[in-house]
């Protein structure tokens, strides 16, 4: 767990960081660095997508799941249910824009899926230490735009990372590199989809395609049962 406590504090350290400097940012430059966010995330994971879907062996299977997921997403409603805690405790603001983007930044990457796994099985840390460094970047310029509220996210990582490292231990065989890709490339379209909202260009309820993440893992548990 190493590589995750350290991918955390980097992240908090980050937010505190950036919530400090955003005192001093001008109205007009906090836009400036919504749009530099949104095109880093568009660009994250369209690199994510084209990189993992030349190795896919299931090229329907992500459509399946971006289908099915957001329908069970928007059926549940989880966005609007995260939208309503946030507005709870923060008022009004873009706070819960920033923790969702945020979160997919930090949770659905390559870096963040295979690094626990790594750890778990190979006690390599090497691709969670290289995701802090990235992240200690990342989470500093969404503080700065967003807030200190954005420490909220190191929780949420941690979390995240260290379910995959339990997952990862008990179930090694099953976390096949097939199954990362696909992830990978689902994923890649769900941080896009972030991006392309914080520039306005199209509204997409991002948190409602998280169940996007589970259709690739049920169809290899029922692949495996046949």
């Amino acid at each position: 767990m190493l590589g995750t406590i350290v991918n955390t504090g980097t992240i908090l350290v980050g937010s505190i960081t950036g919530s400090v400097i955003r005192k001093g940012i001008k109205e007009e430059y906090k836009e400036v660095l919504f749009n530099a966010m949104g095109l880093a995330a568009a660009g994250l994971g369209i690199r994510s997508v084209v990189v993992n879907m030349g190795n896919s062996n299931y090229p329907v299977l992500f459509i399946v799941a971006l289908a099915l997921g957001s329908l069970i997403g928007e059926m549940l409603d989880i966005d609007g249910a995260f939208q309503r805690l946030v507005a709870r405790f923060s008022g009004k603001g873009r706070l819960g824009e920033g923790l969702s983007t945020g979160i997919l930044l930090y949770c659905i990457g390559t870096l963040s899926i295979l690094g626990p796994i790594n750890s778990a099985l190979y006690g390599d840390h090497t691709y969670l230490f290289t995701n802090a460094t990235l992240d200690l970047v990342t989470s500093t310029v969404l503080a700065s735009a967003y807030g200190i509220g954005m420490t909220l996210a190191a929780g949420v990582l941690f979390l995240w990372q260290g379910g995959i490292y339990m997952l990862a231990s008990f179930l090694g065989d099953f976390m096949s590199a097939d199954l990362m890709t696909e992830i990978s490339v689902v994923g890649g379209f769900l941080i896009a989809s972030s991006g392309i909202s914080i520039l306005g260009i199209k509204k997409f309820k991002t948190l409602n395609m998280l169940p996007c993440l589970l259709v690739p893992v049920l169809f290899f548990v029922i692949r495996g049962l046949f």
